[in-house]
């Protein structure tokens, strides 16, 4: 038996299980979406030593969702929808593959609690929540509460 964690193969085999279907479905997209996530896998796990959790994997679809934004941010300013649309398709399959986003609301609970514990300052804020957030609510909206908060 290895060492690893059995969730780190949850998240995986879901991943490989729906590269399945999709095929199956010819869905072309997310055939591609998926292909290349589990390739950014393969290749953080053979740079790191070892097989990613949950965490680690969450931690690269985080990534390349904001690689996506970003790229659909981009080509709306050069005057191309057709490809910002893609790129926001492609993010939105991902987001899938993340915990349910967290409300407005929520996050605002979790600032007032790190604030009450003590932290008075944007860094020392931003420091203690990011690890309950990430993946789940937009950084840039979460620094704007923040500072909501903090003033």
């Amino acid at each position: 038996m290895d060492s690893f964690p059995p969730m780190s193969e949850d998240l995986k085999s879901r991943l490989r299980n729906d590269l399945v279907v999709v095929r199956k479905a010819r869905n072309r997209l997310g055939t591609v979406v998926l292909t290349s996530l589990l390739s950014e896998v393969r290749n953080r796990e053979i740079e790191v030593g070892e097989e990613l959790d949950d965490g680690g994997i969450q931690a690269l679809v985080i990534k390349a969702i904001k690689q996506r934004r970003d790229s659909a941010e981009q080509m709306l300013e050069a005057g191309r929808p057709e490809l910002a649309e893609k790129e926001s398709e492609e993010a939105s399959i991902l987001q899938a593959y993340l915990p349910p986003a967290l409300s407005e609301s929520e996050v605002q609970a979790i600032v007032r609690e790190a604030i009450d514990a003590g932290a008075t300052e944007m860094g020392a804020v931003m420091g203690r929540i990011m690890p309950k957030i990430r993946g789940r609510f937009d950084g840039k909206e979460a620094n704007r509460i923040v500072r909501e908060e903090l003033t």
